[in-house]
This record gives structure tokens, sequence and C-alpha cells, in this order.
């Protein structure tokens, strides 16, 4: 089935809704950039701080602000979703140049249409994985055919690339290292298996769900009794002086904490370390 076949799946329910919340995010993300710029300006325009507590100021503001949108990407690009076979149709329109100017032929076997759609990241990543195999082998000079082939088994995006080369080629190539740390770097399994003088198979696998949450800040670095309660007001967006009276201690120790708790966790900014602890 080619790409063009692919409109049953693009018009299911799941697919529209996946849109529909991939659109809400997007101008939401809007709407916090705005916010963003409204404050820093108004910040540097108020004729009630000097020159340099406005310019602190802003560049505390700033770095909240790219955080917090920064972790709100993250979620927005995470939940959108691309069809399977879409997926597929644009790997053979990023690979099309080796076919027109070079001497591979590189054939392709579509996965099923019905696939489960894959999460932006995964399609991205897998697209990315897969040219990056293809330059391995074309770096030996004597493949003359690759087979590039998807499919999905529900829970993983599965991906085989064979070549009639040499049969050289090993997982711990060099041409191959970019490849194999995305696979890494998505809980997936790269392994590759060649036969001299007939060439060489790339097998990988994708899992379609995110990997574990990480464990909570508090649980993987050590911290005080004190140093706990510092951190859930600072994550709660209490300043200093707000801290130092919910805890009845003073602002230098309060700030001898936060230094703390940057040193630790080794962020710049509270706001890191906020987003951090979420």
């Amino acid at each position: 089935m080619s790409a063009n076949e692919a409109v049953p799946e693009v018009d299911s329910p799941a697919l529209r809704r996946a849109h529909q919340d991939g659109t809400r995010a997007i101008s939401e993300l809007a709407d916090r950039h705005a916010v963003a710029l409204e404050s820093l300006l108004a910040i540097l325009r108020s004729d009630r701080l000097d020159d340099r507590a406005a310019r602190n100021l802003a560049i505390e503001s700033a770095a909240n602000a790219l955080v917090q949108l920064r972790v709100a990407s993250d979620l927005q690009k995470d939940a959108v979703l691309e069809p399977v076979v879409g997926a597929f149709a644009r790997l053979q329109s990023d690979l099309r140049p080796l076919e027109r100017f070079g001497n591979l032929d590189v054939q392709f076997v579509e996965p099923p249409a019905t696939g489960r759609a894959l999460p932006s990241e995964v399609a991205h990543a897998a697209r990315a994985i897969v040219r990056n195999s293809v330059l391995a082998i074309v770096d030996d000079t004597t493949a003359r055919r690759v087979r590039i082939q998807w499919d999905c088994d529900g829970l993983n995006l599965l991906i085989g690339i064979r070549d009639d080369g040499r049969g050289e080629l090993s997982v711990s190539d060099d041409a191959l290292r970019p490849a194999a740390e995305s696979v890494v770097a998505l809980n997936g399994d790269l392994a590759v298996s060649s036969t001299e003088g007939w060439g060489s198979a790339i097998d990988i696998r994708l899992p379609l769900d995110p990997p574990a949450a990480p464990e909570p800040l508090t649980e993987v670095t050590e911290l005080s009794s004190r140093e706990r309660e510092v951190l859930r007001l600072v994550v709660a967006g209490s300043r200093n002086r707000e801290i130092a009276s919910t805890l009845g201690i003073s602002d230098n120790t309060v700030k001898f904490h936060v230094s703390n708790l940057l040193r630790k966790t080794g962020c710049r900014t509270r706001g890191e370390l906020a987003s951090l602890a979420r």
C-alpha cells in the first residue's frame, strides 16, 4: 500500500483528537510566549526599579519562563502522533537523493497501514537513525543495494536494514555511532550481523511508549529535612522572604539552603530547580 492510501488512518478518531490536542498545545505555548514577553517589558519599563534591579529581575523572569516553556514544549512534542505510513513516506523522501545522485538502489518495504501511530519523537528519531545507518553503509563504497523495512508489533517500531556490501559492518563502527546513541536514548536495541562477501544486516527496535519517568529529585539527591522544606516552598513559587517567614528562619539562612540545593542538583537558577523538582 502506498503512502497516499493511508488516509483512513489519518482520519481516525484517535489521530483527530491528537491533532486537536496538538493544535491546542501550540496555542497555549504561543500564549505563554506572549505572557513572558509582556512580563519582561513590564519589568524593564517599571519606574519603581533602578537599572540593576530591573536587569536582575528580568534575567530571573526570563530564566523561569524559558524553563517552563521548554517543559511545555517537550510535553506537547511527545503528545503529537504521526501515522506510521506517513512517517515512512517522509523517510523515502529523505533518502531519494541517494538514489537520484548516487549509485545506491534503495528498496523500501512499507509498514502495514493499520500499524500503531508513532509519537513524533520516535518518528523523527527513526528517520534520523535510518539515514545515519544508510550513510554508514554508503561509506563502505561496495554496497549497491539497500533494503529498508519498517514494522510495528504494537509496542515497538521494528526497523530492518540490509545491504549487499562486503559484510564487514559491526555495531562498534564509528559510522554507526550516531544511530546507536539515538537508539539507546530511546531505550531501544540495535544489532548488526554481517557475513563476509554477502552484506550486513542492521536490526533496530524502538519502543513506542516513553521511558519510565525519572525518580523524584528528592529520591536521587541527598537533602536534609530543612532543604526539603525549602525546596517545597521554592517549587510553590515562594520568594526568600516568604520562605523565611514560613519556616521561621532568616533570609540569609534561606539563601544558604537555596545555594546548597543549586549546588547539589547542578541547577543554575531557581526556575530550573523548581522545574526539576516537579
